[in-house]
């Protein structure tokens, strides 16, 4: 059988952002400089091809800190920790690298400023998700309410309607995002919002990309991991600008 040529399209830019490759890196100078083992908190990048290359060097991932020795070094995931995290590590005397992302630590000092000027703060983004679980964290418990989608929106009951301020995870669908600020802002008129957009620059132009040649392609591969925001986001945006198939692939054997 004769194999049908087939035209690749290279989305560009593409791969890791910044802060990604700064958390690798820091991973990979904790193992040089301390030898294995080096404990990290939670997958340091949501990439198993990432996981198990630091694995094979020596990196072992946890998901709590109680999992972590007190003789060995700990790094903490570049989607943030809440407080009470770094709290922990400090009162079991554990020697920690702190790997959160800036522009997630920039989200979390937003938050900070905004708790400290008396606003309840609405989060933009998704249950579950380690960075959205760091950000709550950085506030007394009931400070933030998670907001998911338009629909959360209209169902938001309030006590004080007046003095309220946004912030979004850092990995969500541009065009989603922007959605549910649109509504944000309907319902509450005086709303607080960042100074500048919250979502990565990454992710942002990364979506773009994807825009840009979906409807050109008859499918689209995202190389990723199923947990990985920003994996799924751009999944999602090829299958609405045009590309009538789009899937995650983890690695090329799962490529036919």
């Amino acid at each position: 059988m004769s194999l049908v040529p087939l035209t690749i399209l290279l989305a560009a830019p593409r791969g890791f952002c910044a802060g990604v490759d700064r958390a690798i890196q820091i991973v990979e100078k904790a193992l040089s400089t301390f030898g294995a083992p080096v404990y990290v908190r939670h997958e340091i990048v949501h990439n198993r091809f990432v996981v198990e290359a630091l694995e094979a060097k020596g990196a072992v991932f946890v998901e709590e800190l109680d999992e972590v020795p007190g003789d060995h070094p700990v790094v903490f995931s570049a989607h943030g920790v809440p407080k009470a995290v770094p709290a922990e590590a400090e009162r079991r005397n554990l020697f920690y690298l702190d790997a959160t992302c800036p522009l997630v630590s920039k989200v979390h000092r937003e938050a900070e400023l905004h708790h400290d000027s008396g606003r309840h703060i609405l989060l933009i983004g998704h249950a579950g998700h380690p960075e959205v679980i760091g950000t709550i964290g950085q506030l007394p418990p009931g400070s933030v309410t998670l907001v998911e989608n338009c629909d959360a929106v209209d169902a938001l009951d309030l006590d004080d309607r007046t003095n309220l301020a946004y912030i979004t995870q850092t990995t969500l669908s541009v065009d989603d995002t922007a959605d549910i600020v649109a509504a944000l802002q309907r319902r509450f008129p005086k709303i607080y919002g960042p100074k500048k957009e919250d979502i990565c620059y990454a992710t942002t132009n990364r979506q773009q990309a994807v825009k840009a040649i979906a409807g050109r392609c008859d499918a689209m591969l995202v190389l990723r991991t199923p947990n990985s925001s920003n994996s799924m986001r751009l999944v999602e945006v090829a299958e609405t600008t045009g590309c009538p198939r789009a899937r995650l692939v983890r690695r090329t054997a799962d490529i036919d």
